[in-house]
This record gives C-alpha cells, sequence and structure tokens, in this order.
C-alpha cells in the first residue's frame, strides 16, 4: 500500500461529509443560485478546517517558507524548484498520455531527458531556456476531468489546501503512480521521499507568499477568495489554456495539493 493512503481515505471521507449539507429555501432564488455557483454545501465545515489550517499556516508553514526565501538566494531555490519539478515527470508523462495528448507528452519527455542531462539532474530548466520548451503541470485529477468525472462538492483540507473529491482521488492517484513510491526500501529511501515531500511543501508555500499575504490584508473574505480562485485556476488547467512553467513538483497547491493561484 503506497504512502499517505490513510491521509487520501480520511480526505475522502471528509468529501462524504460534504453531501450531508441542506439545500437553501427553494423559495429564495438568490440564495440557491449562490449555494449553486459556490459548490460549497458543506461550507461550515470546510471554514473550520480553513480556520485549522490558518492556525498551522501561522505557526509553521509561513515562518518556514518565510526563512527558506531570507536564507536561501534566488538561484538555488529555482535549482531546488526546478528538481522537484523534473522529479514529477512521470506523473506529467502519465497524464500526457492518459489524455490523448502526443504532442504535450513528447514536449515532457524531451524536457526530462535534456534537463536531466544538459540541465544537471534538472537544476537548470535547459529545455526553456535554450529549446523553448516550457514545461506545463498535469495530474490524475486533470485527467480525471477530461474523461467526464464532475468535480463533486468543493472541499478544503488543512496542509493540501482547496480540493474537492475529484482531486483528492486524482492525488492519491498521483502518489500511487510515482515510481519515487515503488523503488526500493531502507533508510535512503525513505529519506530521499521524506526531504522531497518536505521541500515540495516549503517551496510551494514560499511561491505563495506574497500573494497569500495579500489576500490577507485585502479580501473582505479570504476563504471565498481562495476558493473561487481555486475553482478558476483548476478550470484552465482542465482545459490546459494559459499555463504556465510549473513550480516545484508541479505542485499547484496552497498547501501541498491542488491549489488557488499560478505559481510564478
Amino acid at each position: 500500500m503506497p504512502p499517505n493512503t490513510s491521509l487520501l481515505a480520511l480526505a475522502l471521507g471528509i468529501a462524504l461529509l460534504a453531501g450531508c449539507a441542506t439545500r437553501p429555501d427553494p423559495a429564495d432564488p438568490d440564495a440557491v443560485a449562490e449555494f449553486e455557483q459556490n459548490n460549497d454545501p458543506a461550507e461550515p465545515f470546510n471554514r473550520a478546517m480553513y480556520d485549522v489550517h490558518q492556525g498551522i499556516d501561522r505557526v509553521v508553514l509561513r515562518p518556514v517558507a518565510s526563512a527558506y526565501r531570507d536564507v536561501v538566494p534566488q538561484p538555488v531555490r529555482t535549482g531546488i524548484r526546478n528538481v522537484l519539478g523534473n522529479l514529477r515527470t512521470p506523473v506529467i508523462l502519465a497524464n500526457d498520455m492518459l489524455q490523448g495528448e502526443p504532442r504535450r507528452a513528447g514536449d515532457t519527455l524531451g524536457r526530462f531527458v535534456i534537463n536531466t542531462t544538459l540541465g544537471v539532474a534538472g537544476i537548470f530548466d535547459v529545455a526553456s531556456s535554450l529549446f523553448g520548451v516550457r514545461g506545463h503541470a498535469e495530474d490524475y485529477g486533470q485527467t480525471l476531468a477530461r474523461w467526464g468525472v464532475g468535480e463533486g462538492p468543493y472541499l478544503f483540507i488543512p496542509v493540501l489546501g482547496p480540493s474537492n473529491p475529484r482531486d483528492l482521488t486524482g492525488f492519491g492517484l498521483g502518489i500511487a503512480g510515482d515510481p519515487l513510491t515503488w523503488v526500493g526500501q531502507g533508510v535512503a529511501v525513505d529519506v530521499l521521499t521524506g526531504v522531497r515531500g518536505g521541500m515540495t511543501v516549503v517551496d510551494t508555500r514560499e511561491s505563495l507568499l506574497d500573494v497569500l499575504d495579500d489576500v490577507q490584508r485585502s479580501s473582505l473574505d479570504p476563504y471565498a477568495t481562495l476558493r473561487s480562485a481555486y475553482r478558476q485556476r483548476r478550470a484552465a488547467e482542465i482545459r490546459n489554456s494559459g499555463e504556465a512553467a510549473p513550480a516545484a513538483a508541479g505542485s499547484t497547491g496552497f498547501g501541498i495539493g491542488t491549489g488557488a493561484f499560478p505559481e510564478r
């Protein structure tokens, strides 16, 4: 059984809770329209989870990400981000093929070969800077969407961030489909997996320091702002439109899961 399966099971259990909320009175069409547009039937529960996340973020995630930015020079952070993105290639390539996108699959494979060799194990994004082949993020949640699977109700999972049942399922499939999940055993593999996961969290949170700080300062309802941004971003990703080169490990997350804002 791959790691983090218990986390996925917990998240899917939360997804089931989302279906138990009561819809607004049909006599109030404005409330019904807003309810359907938000697609957040478990909003009180999700807001409670958002508050839990904010507590974790204030005490752990943001201070660590801020220290990382202050201590580690930008070129080094970029190199780390590039390596993490390069390691995600098998998942991106698998989803390119599952979506019937041979050209994008070719770009993904070509980037991996070029950046792993000329880019010194992926530290430098030579494929983009010298050959003009830009990266793109792809995951199993996007593939499920392209196959016609509905997103289900909006969910907020502490640390993982904004999500939905379809993307949580895709997140679990991404873990199961990652070669590092299955390659070898022992202390070295465990350390590598842990370092990769930890750096993904730190790098993703660092990439969102400014934008999330701005949301907290300027938004009357940060929770609703994140919910809207997440859903718009995921819709654009599913259409394969307006994509930028992926951040660390292709993560698109407020935390480490699916996320609200574009990467830098």
